[in-house]
């Protein structure tokens, strides 16, 4: 099984970039493993947000220390092959959220285990009896199914969501709650629980506007399930993004830093019943059905942003507006077509910007430098983007050297190579960074790269150039000196 480190959102990871990869590291467990009965839940809430195209859960809880001795090793349970659809796992002092130093790893078990772990480790060990609050954040990637799984082209689309009413724990829970956040009060389904299982004596779900709760549930055992499910309506599209591929290349000659974006996006949700209507389309622009195909994105990018392009696999599309102005910039777009559940669509955008805007020199360090980024950029929407595979790559200019770089973005490898453009001569430092399980609500999180650029090497792009037109002047001359006549030439008297 291959090794692989997870890092957590919330604290920076800093990084010296090496000619080599760095992965996750997984901490494999037997199947008979249980965690030590270490801790015990106090109160446990937790929030599942069903607004966007995933689910994001947090949870808050009140962990005690029912040990002998000091323990700091806190275990997160998640049913087998779900932890691989999970990101973004962050976890804070509930009270102290500027407090540091909670260190995740996934802690999985053999194929044959029912359950694989997140494990958390304290800052510093807890003392028996004393209490700490954890907030527990996390996102889970293509959890929600639509229902029926085909539709027609202006119905309404229905998502399935399945979930325990008892939050997963791996230690027994005195009293908790689960409470869900929609988008919309159409809901025909929901699984109810009887009012004996509820400690206020309540039949589950209780339902307030848009949000619905399973609870107070009270002295429940360590790894209890409580399988159960709401439908609701959601017609919007489940944007997917199989894979997002970002360069960003630096040039202190040419002042600027160029951005461009591959994306790989497909609709997860419902699939069309019959062939698609492009008469039935354009009437939607007149009266506005509810529709859960992906018509437009936006691309909100930094101020002073220039030279926008947006292109797919045919060439380049003439269906987008690019507004930049003092105040905003601004990348509007729109598919060559409607991206129906089941769709898939690929394309590439790319932007300018000024270099000042996002490098700085170390005050003190004249051949130190800081470049900050965006880690990735991508559509802004409503409904949310989930991608399952982001690839930054960063390409400094060439000579630049002792590479760092620092990010809150939960990574799996990083890989610093040369790559050779026009007129390189050894070749441009360039730093690949991967992520797995991202959403879009992490973007503009921040990719901060110190490096080296030493004033010596700023020449070595004009010395090439004029290198090469001296041989292509030499050469030249050489080649019109040749005598290549065929016959023998004449003496002169």
């Amino acid at each position: 099984m291959r090794m692989t480190r997870w890092a957590f959102l919330g604290l920076l990871t800093f990084a010296t970039a090496d000619s080599n990869i760095t992965h996750e590291s997984r901490n494999i467990l037997l199947s008979t493993f249980k965690p030590p009965q270490h801790f015990r839940n106090v109160n446990l809430v937790r929030n599942i947000n069903l607004e966007k195209t995933y689910a994001r859960e947090t949870v808050n809880v009140v962990i005690e220390n029912v040990d002998k001795e000091a323990q700091s090793e806190y275990y997160l349970p998640f049913e087998q092959g779900t932890i691989a659809r999970v990101g973004g796992l962050e976890v804070k002092d509930k009270k102290d959220p500027e407090r540091t130093g909670f260190a995740v790893e996934v802690a999985v078990t053999d194929a044959q285990s029912p359950t694989e772990f997140y494990k958390i480790t304290l800052p510093t060990p807890l003392p028996p009896k004393d209490q700490l609050t954890l907030s527990i954040t996390y996102y889970t990637l293509s959890s929600l199914t639509p229902l029926p799984a085909s539709i027609g082209q202006t119905d309404k689309q229905y998502l399935l969501y399945a979930f325990s009413a008892y939050a997963p724990s791996a230690y027994p829970t005195s009293k908790q709650k689960t409470k869900l956040k929609l988008l919309t009060t159409d809901v025909p389904d929901y699984v109810t629980l009887p009012a004996s299982l509820n400690g206020e004596g309540k039949q589950d779900p209780q339902k307030q506007g848009t949000s619905y709760t399973y609870g107070p549930y009270s002295e429940i055992p360590a790894g209890a399930v409580q399988e159960v499910s709401i439908r609701y309506e959601y017609t919007k599209p489940l944007t997917h993004s199989s894979l997002l591929e970002r360069d960003i290349e630096v040039s202190h000659w040419g002042g600027n830093v160029a951005f461009e974006e591959r994306h790989w996006l497909s609709n997860r949700g419902a699939t069309l019943k019959n062939h698609f209507s492009r008469v039935a389309y354009q009437q939607a622009a007149y009266y506005n059905p509810p529709m859960s195909a992906l018509r437009e994105l936006r691309f909100p990018l930094a101020i002073g942003s220039e030279d926008a392009y947006f292109i797919d696999d045919i060439g380049n599309v003439s269906t987008s507006r690019f507004r930049s102005n003092v105040r905003e910039a601004n990348l509007e777009l729109k598919p060559r077509y409607p991206v129906f559940g089941g769709w898939k669509y690929s394309f590439r955008v790319g932007w300018n910007g000024e270099l000042g805007d996002f490098l700085r020199q170390v005050k003190g360090q004249g051949e130190r430098y800081v470049l900050k980024v965006p880690f990735f950029e991508g559509p802004k929407q409503a409904e949310g983007i989930e991608y399952e595979r982001v690839v930054t790559r960063v390409v400094l200019p060439e000579g630049a050297t002792n590479l760092e770089f620092a990010t809150s973005i939960p990574l799996i490898a990083n890989e610093t190579s040369l790559h050779r453009t026009f007129m390189d001569t050894l070749g441009r430092t360039t730093l690949t960074l991967t992520a797995l399980n991202v959403v879009d609500e992490l973007r503009d999180r921040e990719l901060i790269v110190t490096y080296d650029y030493p004033f010596s090497a700023q020449f070595r792009k004009p010395l090439t150039v004029f290198a090469a037109v001296v041989v292509l002047f030499a050469v030249s001359w050489l080649l019109g000196s040749l005598d290549v006549s065929i016959g023998r030439k004449e003496k002169k008297a």
